[in-house]
């Protein structure tokens, strides 16, 4: 097997129930996967997430798009073996409540998240908790201003809604 170099990147430690799980840096690629499933129906969630776990998976995210999903996240952490990432869109309070239930990572995409207060919250938050933040971001996703300003989705388009 050809011995390639990996980019030095930052260690991002998750936290899954105390056991640390580290990412990035020099630890080993981790295999994450995300749930299929509306995160409100718990019990097909956490069978969904043995199923991963069972199959080697390490990381499992998941979409908190609603209050209900976020309702339900306690439940599914607590039952799960694997540190969860919560994917959030266009809520900032749906963040709060993933940390506030115990999620090892939220990802957000600052575009759709809406004003810098609302991402202060999420940072402070996250900060707080101890939670790493991923950002994302995707053609779909993009402000309309910035939209508007390149006619199209592009990469230069999405680096500017990320910052």
């Amino acid at each position: 097997m050809q011995n390639l170099d990996r980019k030095k990147t930052r260690e991002v430690i998750l936290r899954h129930k105390s056991v640390p799980l580290g990412i990035g840096g020099e630890h080993p690629v981790s295999v994450q996967s995300m749930i299929k499933l509306p995160t409100e129906n718990m019990e097909a969630v956490i069978e969904q997430i043995e199923g991963l776990e069972k199959a080697g998976c390490e990381i499992v995210r998941l979409a908190v798009n609603t209050k209900k999903a976020a309702e339900v996240l306690p439940q599914i952490v607590q039952a799960s073996h694997l540190p969860l990432v919560a994917d959030i869109h266009f809520d900032h309070e749906l963040a709060i409540l993933s940390m506030e239930a115990g999620v090892s990572k939220v990802r957000v995409n600052p575009g759709n998240i809406g004003d810098e207060s609302k991402l202060a919250k999420v940072v402070d938050c996250a900060r707080a908790h101890k939670v790493p933040i991923r950002i994302g971001v995707n053609a779909g996703s993009l402000e309309k201003t910035i939209i508007k300003k390149y006619v199209y989705p592009c990469a230069d388009a999405m680096v500017e809604s990320a910052i």
